[in-house]
């Protein structure tokens, strides 16, 4: 996609200059309450026709070029405000970046959900019954993953942030594959318990310290795209994982080992080569890919210069600050306590519980049902399927129609008939096939958190925000996963009547959830409408040059809904 027909968002940030717009069709601008400002000198560069080049202004480029070297931003020279370049560069460009960066973040994730996921496998081949321990045994181990991974979340962001991505990324993957090999050698409740806090704890964080490294390439509106890519490789691995563990767990009683200990250790093998391999797979930036690894590099001179300019041009803040500069404790606090966001976090709060439960308990559930342990794993194949096309689909159309709140609420109207049956199933006795259809439609149900991550970003106006933001809302989807994982008791066996309807009311309730973001921030949209409209030419120039509102607080930034 060409930066030029890029209707992305556009941030210009910093002390002095800051100003926020969002490209939009004529006609569209005052539907959605942006702002047509009549300033004539910073703010004509970004709310003219030719606005998605927000530095052919030359006070908005000199003053960002100094900010760059004053920042050190790692590709500050390869900055060029007049460097134009055609529709094919940009495309083929694209398709490397898509080769040499997506493709690999896909990779590095697909290890991430390997051993997030095979303890689902584990337990179809009696690893329950192998370390004596019960399905409470089963939700606390559970619980303590979660909970240690998210709180590792934030320490993680901030750790990346000091040493780069490219760094610390791969350091996590070999680290958590090593504890993940382990597994094959539990031998009761207490050493569980203790790899599931490892790994938690070292995965905490990998998925934010990948977008980060992702948003270094890619202009706003082509990360949505490329994170629907990233959380569709989820299911990707769900189904070569089922695949995977129907022909390893047929190991059990080689070498007198049970099947799922070998599927721990030849899974956390393959997980510890893509870790790796990842050291070779990641650079730190468009102009730092020359290395031992890669002597030619990724990029000519000129592809260099594309990369970089086509990224500031949609989010000149990217070069606010360098790769390796760590948060400070201010900016941290600063961006904990953006109350603006918490709309977005209480969604990703609630929205995923009913597919956080019953995905943590489909296989066993499966087996309970009487299903074989082989038919089992080939059994969460199409919820997966389904997932994927879902989950592509809900992105696009989101970011095709421009909307956010009115397209999740496909979410709740998905999910609130199938689990409302599951909730509300007459009598005593276990239908099974119809059962596992309608809990393979809930799992697939359509995945917004793409659409999230995305909102998230765009709405919190700054790096220092939008780095402590993206943490924080997936910690909210880690204490979803840790209430979720609770839910289904031993004592409600084996329909789970008192756990559906807990779930159901969970879906109803993102109806009003969603409705009331979106009102919001029209809310908060019209307030600054009303205030920024009585100023003058004058008063606008003097807020925007001498306003000491930062971020999402400033009165020329209106918030996507």
């Amino acid at each position: 996609m060409s930066s030029s027909d890029s209707r992305g968002e556009v941030e210009v940030l910093d002390d002095k200059y800051q100003v926020s717009h969002q490209q939009q069709p004529y006609g569209e601008k005052e539907k959605n309450g942006l702002i047509n400002s009549d300033v004539e000198t910073i703010t004509s560069s970004v709310d003219s026709v030719d606005s998605k080049n927000p530095f052919l202004d030359p006070i908005v480029a000199d003053h960002y070029r100094q900010l760059y070297e004053n920042s050190k931003y790692e590709c500050r020279s390869a900055f060029d405000p007049a460097l134009e370049w055609t529709q094919e560069e940009e495309t083929k460009l694209v398709r490397k970046l898509d080769f040499r960066v997506a493709f690999s973040a896909c990779l590095m994730f697909a290890a991430l959900q390997v051993d997030r996921a095979n303890l689902g496998q584990a337990v179809t081949d009696n690893f329950l019954n192998d370390l004596n321990l019960t399905t409470n045994d089963y939700n606390t181990g559970n619980t303590i993953f979660t909970v240690t991974f998210l709180l590792a979340e934030l320490p993680s962001q901030i750790i990346s942030k000091r040493l780069g991505p490219d760094i610390f990324i791969p350091i996590q993957m070999c680290a958590w594959s090593i504890v993940a090999l382990s597994q094959g050698a539990l031998k009761g409740k207490a050493s569980f318990y203790a790899t599931r806090a490892l790994i938690g704890m070292i995965e905490g964080g990998f998925i934010a310290d990948l977008v980060l490294w992702l948003s270094y390439f890619y202009t706003s509106k082509e990360l949505s795209i490329r994170l629907s890519w990233f959380w569709t490789t989820l299911s990707i691995v769900g189904i070569g994982a089922s695949l995977a563990a129907f022909g390893i767990l047929r190991l059990r009683g080689h070498l007198e080992l049970a099947g799922w200990r070998w599927l721990f250790i030849i899974e956390g093998a393959v997980t510890s080569a893509v870790g790796i391999l990842s050291f070779y797979l990641m650079v730190p930036s468009a102009l730092q890919t020359k290395n031992k690894l890669h002597p030619k590099g990724w990029f000519n001179e000129r592809e260099e210069k594309i990369v970089v300019n086509r990224v500031l041009r949609d989010d000149p803040s990217k070069g606010d600050m360098h790769n390796r500069q760590p948060l400070t404790p201010r900016m941290i606090w600063k961006s904990l306590t953006d109350y603006d966001l918490v709309p977005l976090y209480i969604i990703g709060l609630i929205a995923y519980a009913p597919t956080s439960t019953l995905g943590a308990y489909q296989t066993l559930n499966l087996r309970e049902l009487g299903f074989s342990t082989f038919n089992t794993n080939l059994l969460t194949i199409p919820a997966n399927v389904i997932h994927i096309f879902l989950l592509l689909g809900v992105t696009w159309v989101s970011e095709r129609v421009n909307e956010k709140s009115l397209v999740c609420l496909i979410v709740p109207i998905y999910t609130v008939p199938l689990v409302g049956v599951l909730a509300f199933w007459k009598g005593e006795m276990i239908s099974v096939w119809p059962t596992w259809a309608v809990t393979t439609l809930v799992l697939g149900s359509p995945y917004i958190h793409a659409i999230l991550v995305a909102w998230v970003s765009r709405n919190a106006n700054s790096i220092r925000t939008r780095s402590v933001a993206s943490a924080v809302y997936n910690i909210m989807v880690q204490l979803s996963g840790v209430y979720a994982a609770n839910i289904y008791r031993e004592d409600d066996k084996p329909l789970y009547h008192r756990g559906n309807r807990q779930l159901f009311g969970l879906a109803i309730s993102m109806f009003p959830i969603l409705i009331l973001t979106k009102f919001y921030y029209i809310w908060r949209n019209s307030y600054r409408d009303k205030i920024w409209n009585k100023f003058s030419a004058e008063e606008k120039q003097d807020y925007i040059n001498n306003t000491t509102d930062e971020g999402n607080k400033r009165l020329d930034f209106r918030f996507a809904h």
